[in-house]
């Protein structure tokens, strides 16, 4: 079974084992759908750094953009929204919210002042040395070997 991306067309990814096998019978049985265990593990995933990410008072979707704010400081709003996979109607709440924390300011780009830039705060910058422990922290919580968890990884980046 070959699963294919509607807006690029020519990308297919081809299903294999267990999932190949029972597709075959009937594609509508919830077990059959790729979708739903990358859902719920998705949702999993999430549940589980929740207690991580209180102590720092941050949620999920404020950590990944910490994350991304970390590695590219002064990044726009639009490019922070492609590099997460955010509209900008989820992300500009969030980096309201965000600012009137203290974690990071929004100013316009001064050669360009259609496009607003996010800047991390001293108070931003200080919460990475904090979630530093975060990602050992998950992956003791996840019961996948290291060649595992790499597949994994190395797979869902090609659905992306």
């Amino acid at each position: 079974m070959k699963i294919v991306d509607p807006k690029k067309p020519g990308s297919a990814i081809e299903a294999t084992g267990k999932f190949q096998e029972e597709a075959g019978n009937d594609p509508l049985l919830l077990k059959n759908q790729l979708c739903f265990p990358l859902y719920a593990a998705s949702r999993k995933i999430i549940r589980l750094y929740t207690p991580l990410l209180e102590p720092l008072g941050l949620t999920y979707t404020q950590y990944i953009v910490l994350l991304a704010l970390w590695e590219r400081d002064g990044i726009s709003v639009k490019a922070l929204g492609e590099r997460l996979f955010l509209d900008s109607g989820t992300l500009t709440p969030l980096l309201k919210k965000m600012e009137a924390q203290g974690l990071l300011k929004r100013k316009r780009d001064t050669k360009d002042e259609r496009n607003v830039r996010i800047f991390l705060t001293d108070a931003g910058r200080a919460l990475k040395e904090r979630a530093a422990e975060i990602p050992g922290q998950m992956a003791s919580c996840v019961p996948l070997s290291k060649d595992d968890a790499e597949a994994l990884h190395r797979i869902l980046y090609r659905l992306l």
